[in-house]
């Protein structure tokens, strides 16, 4: 089942009188379930369009459909409703508050959400996330009191609170060191395998899109090449993963 499709997806820029065109005709399809590494240099195009795919932007010319929904032209108040419903981001800064616990922040999302949860409910459901990524000690600890590793497994916890069925994660292991790097990118095959959660990386490190089992290579806002674990996927214009 296809969760994301592009067609034709443009994104440019407007400097003053000159036009910067990023994104040139990007056509991809994304199914339910898999885990997707977006790569390129920087300058590329993947920060781009890891912004368009997460609704945080929208595109200049082009269609994107999430789960059936043509969503290219949505207001930012719809596209702000979307994400908190259906996409989850993780952050290469972690991006926790600092004066607050492990578990009041993985639990915040929950106050924007449409379903009316009581305290008590999103505590539980709150540590239960905590617990799912190996944190239930660490629930009332804050960031300060945690490693670079848990901080980012906090971040993990807070971005699938809302069971959203798409994962974002930009440079995800960019503030690691090499160990703790590996195992989150192991939590996340794990999550993906074991939960089905579709996860979509942005990247520019070969190692961290090795993880993936499909790579996109994106190069001056052309994909390049789509490559799956099994080899190369022939290139047709539109790319099914």
């Amino acid at each position: 089942m296809e969760l994301i499709t592009l067609h034709g997806i443009e994104k440019t820029y407007q400097m003053g009188d000159i036009s910067v065109p990023v994104l040139k005709g990007i056509s991809l399809a994304i199914r339910q379930g898999e885990l997707v590494a977006l790569t390129g240099s920087s300058g590329s195009g993947k920060s781009t369009l890891m912004n368009i795919l997460g609704c945080l932007d929208r595109p200049t010319a082009g269609e994107y459909w999430l789960e059936g929904q043509e969503i290219s032209q949505l207001t930012a108040d719809e596209r702000a409703l979307l994400r908190n419903r259906k996409l989850g981001f993780v952050f290469q800064s972690f991006n926790l508050l600092a004066r607050t616990s492990a578990l009041e922040n993985v639990a915040m999302p929950l106050s924007y959400t449409v379903e009316e949860l009581s305290s008590s409910e999103a505590r539980k459901r709150a540590t239960e996330m905590l617990c799912r990524v190996g944190l239930g000690d660490r629930l009332d600890h804050y960031p300060s009191q945690l490693s670079g590793g848990q901080q980012q497994r906090v971040a993990i916890a807070r971005a699938l609170i809302n069971r959203p069925p798409v994962l974002f994660a930009d440079e995800p292991t960019g503030n690691l060191d090499s160990r703790t790097s590996e195992e989150v990118l192991q939590m996340f095959e794990q999550l993906n395998a074991e939960d089905g959660i579709t996860i979509i990386m942005v990247t520019h490190d070969p190692k961290v899109a090795g993880h993936a089992r499909q790579i996109i290579r994106i190069e001056d806002g052309l994909i390049l090449d789509n490559t799956t674990a099994g080899g190369p996927t022939p290139q047709t214009g539109e790319i099914t993963l």
